[in-house]
């Protein structure tokens, strides 16, 4: 039978259900969010899935409720929300609609688990406290954004809180279709990068097609003779250094000391090269105007950091 409901209850809504939210109306468009307690509506059936609500947890009668005891645990031990009990039964149709390539859905499928959904179940069950993230930050995390746009205490107009629910759910569903589109990308520049590899055989320059994320692909393929990508960027071209870890900002080697914060005349005068743009001060990446005159600056780059 079609899904003709999506039933989640009334009141004051959580990250949670909302995320949940997200990911069933892109599975089922046509269905009819229903926030309701009435036990007619939270009882299962074949044409409704029931979420964080109902008391049970049954993914074959299609309720994902966490609230009963003994609650739902995963493999680890730590709690599921409805939001991780919903990603587990449909987190991989959902990656599917949003066109990841099946090679990439279980690797996402994972990766997004770990980094967005397990907190968001933590947070809900009490199991964390957003305090964790610091007093700084603690009112910056996403299940206390999301749920920030819920009514204010004394508006009792009926049927604030729906309203309320329904204006934050695109909310929601940008940051959670974010997070999958970024993951996507990263696993097609891999792929690139690692075509990239291949063809530059021994060099010490990565030539890309474009700009993107090119450093788990030098680390996968073990390319450790690499030390500066170049790729075209608008209407000009740049060269950049390779960091040596995802939380630091140390380089297999650095742009020469003697372009650093230079631009136009300057770099042109202090490397050779003309066409030169830019270096940053930082010396970890620099701009020229045309390929030739990029790639010139990368030999130049490559020799001084052999030479050091």
């Amino acid at each position: 039978m079609t899904i003709a409901h999506l039933v989640t209850h009334s009141g004051g809504f959580h990250a949670d259900e909302l995320l949940s939210s997200v990911i069933l109306t892109r599975l089922f468009p046509e269905a009819q969010i229903v926030r309701s307690r009435d036990k007619g509506w939270i009882t299962p059936a074949e044409d409704r899935i029931i979420y964080d609500v109902g008391g049970e947890f049954d993914a074959t009668a299609q309720i994902f409720d966490h609230h009963q005891r003994p609650n739902p645990l995963r493999e680890d031990g730590q709690p599921y929300s409805s939001f991780g009990l919903i990603w587990a039964h449909y987190g991989r149709d959902y990656l599917r609609a949003m066109d990841v390539p099946e090679q990439d859905v279980e690797t996402i499928h994972g990766s997004f688990d770990r980094g967005f959904v397990l907190p968001i179940d933590l947070l809900d069950n009490g199991a964390v406290n957003s305090s964790e993230a610091g007093p700084l930050f603690a009112g910056l995390t996403l299940p206390v954004l999301l749920e920030s746009l819920k009514p204010v205490f004394d508006d009792r107009e009926e049927g604030a809180d729906d309203r309320a629910f329904m204006a934050a759910l695109p909310v929601a569903r940008a940051f959670v279709e974010a997070q999958i589109k970024r993951k996507a990308a990263k696993y097609r520049a891999e792929a690139m990068v690692l075509a990239a590899i291949e063809a530059a055989g021994e060099a010490h320059i990565l030539d890309l097609p474009m700009g993107m994320p090119f450093r788990a692909g030098v680390e996968k393929a073990g390319a450790d003779h690499l030390l500066f990508v170049l790729h075209p960027r608008d209407s000009d071209w740049a060269l950049t250094t390779i960091r040596t870890g995802e939380n630091t900002f140390d380089t297999r080697a650095d742009l020469p000391a003697a372009w650093a914060g230079l631009t136009d005349d300057a770099l042109e005068a202090a490397c050779g090269v003309k066409g030169a743009k830019f270096c940053h001060n930082g010396r970890f990446i620099a701009v020229a105007s045309s390929r030739e005159a990029i790639a010139q600056m990368a030999e130049l780059a490559v020799a001084e950091a052999l030479a050091g």
